[in-house]
């Protein structure tokens, strides 16, 4: 589908970001009682009001840095599960490598005031089974995470591969975050809360595709926000699918609510070739009150990729659309293998009120340089996404430091974030893979510009 990618970037990515998608880049303060004074923040793991940088990767570890008045800061850490006080063993995968923070999401989970990570390994073995699967929480303190993790309370299965993604919200809408867990197989989990350093959750549920539905999804990535008008967080499970003796790419819809409620079908998103790592957010791109879902299909034209967003309504998904770079107003010509869409983020970037969407395009030829790479900033409006305005970013960007290169892969990761809490949304693009650093283009009036690009010691591995 392409050359390279880093962990599973939906992953995604966390709820918070979702949330904060959905409101132009505000906060994201869980309900809870006054008494239990949850973190402001469902990413400061230190609680001392600034967020913090989770970063997924590959190769078995993930990485916290820690936030400060003005963006990241230089304390960072990482972790795998050779590090203290993790439960599980690293690189016991049965030779198939460790998928330990291969997937994270953020909540103050117990809601002491410090937000948590929830961090999946689906090749994890579990007492003797082998690829079970897990997801360690680790709690947040006044220190940061390390102190003290669980593992979430699944009783071991062989190859269900637990954990193959998580996402946090609050799927019953009663204030207390909630965890969505797929696996590898056909199943969705909610672990309500609260939660409990000791390892307790509150109600389990478990949900697949009703037995009457012509469609068949194996799960491959999560997405969560606010679909509906309602309270409750909804969620999109994403996978690949079977119909008319072809392999698909689907997006299965689980209102949240009291009683979660899981749809009948699926939504199609690629009728003829599946997408084996999603990637997808949830905002509402034309600000009609509903969430919309803006996902991958880098397998579209010969790899050339797209984005299908799936319209939200008052009931779930309805009407689709396609962005393409062959979309009007968009930068460059739609060609094979660029994939366009591999990565993908949303934020309001001019504080117009409504969310704008960055799409990277890593293989994307600059010049002479093939796979130089670079990343496009797509405007929300009345209409929804659309090429009107749009921005296309490249090392050959006027004030973006370096020259297009061969092979880079500029842009493969990214991240719309307000680093600087001036109410925009700031675009973070992975620089050198080798270097794990970013570059960071500000927000403002105009959207987002190259006037004073910095360098941060972050790497953008998923959207959010």
């Amino acid at each position: 589908m392409f050359t390279h990618r880093t962990s599973r970037p939906l992953r995604l990515a966390l709820a918070t970001a979702t949330a904060l998608s959905l409101t132009g880049g505000g906060l994201l303060a869980l309900a809870g009682s006054a008494a239990a004074a949850p973190a402001k923040y469902a990413d400061d793991f230190n609680g001392d009001g600034y967020r913090d940088y989770a970063e997924a990767s590959l190769g078995g570890s993930f990485a916290v840095t820690y936030g400060t008045a003005t963006g990241p800061g230089t304390v960072r850490k990482t972790f795998t599960q050779n590090s203290p006080n993790i439960p599980g063993a690293a690189g016991d995968a049965g030779g198939t490598g460790d998928a330990f923070g291969d997937d994270l999401a953020a909540a103050d989970l117990d809601r002491d005031g410090y937000a948590d990570l929830a961090v999946t390994d689906f090749t994890e073995k579990v007492s003797g089974k082998t690829g079970s699967g897990a997801v360690v929480i680790m709690w947040g303190a006044k220190s940061g995470l390390g102190a003290k993790a669980t593992r979430l309370p699944v009783g071991a299965v062989t190859h269900r591969g637990f954990g193959k993604a998580v996402e946090t919200g609050d799927f019953d809408g009663d204030g207390k975050p909630d965890l969505a867990v797929v696996d590898s197989l056909d199943t969705a989990y909610i672990f309500r809360g609260g939660f409990s350093k000791t390892g307790t959750t509150g109600k389990v549920t478990k949900h697949t595709l009703p037995l009457s539905s012509p469609d068949i999804l194996e799960p491959t990535g999560l997405v969560a926000g606010q679909v509906t008008k309602d309270k409750a967080t909804d969620l999109y499970v994403l996978g690949q699918g079977y119909r008319k003796d072809k392999m698909t790419q689907d997006a299965w819809f689980l209102r949240g609510g009291t009683t979660v409620k899981p749809a009948a079908k699926v939504t199609p998103i690629n009728n003829t070739a599946p997408d084996y790592s999603p990637t997808g957010v949830i905002a509402d791109f034309d600000k009609n009150g509903y969430g919309d879902l803006a996902v991958s299909d880098t397998a579209h034209n010969k790899g050339a990729g797209s984005v299908v967003v799936v319209r939200g309504g008052a009931s779930g998904p309805t009407t689709t659309y396609r962005l393409t770079q062959s979309t009007a107003g968009v930068a460059t010509g739609a060609t094979k293998n660029d994939g366009f869409g591999v990565a993908l983020s949303a934020g309001d970037t001019n504080r117009d009120g409504y969310p704008d969407l960055a799409v990277n395009s890593a293989e994307e030829k600059v010049g002479s340089a093939a796979a130089a790479g670079g990343v496009h900033l797509l405007r929300g409006g009345k209409k929804g996404l659309t090429g009107t305005g749009s921005q296309w970013f490249t090392r050959s960007t006027a004030g973006v430091p370096g020259s297009p290169t061969a092979d880079e892969r500029f842009g493969l990761n990214l991240r719309l974030r307000d680093t600087d809490r001036d109410g925009d949304a700031d675009l973070l693009i992975g620089d050198k893979d080798y270097e794990q650093t970013s570059l960071l283009l500000p927000g403002g009036a105009s959207g987002i510009t190259t006037a004073a690009v910095t360098k941060l010691g972050v790497w953008p591995s998923f959207p959010q």
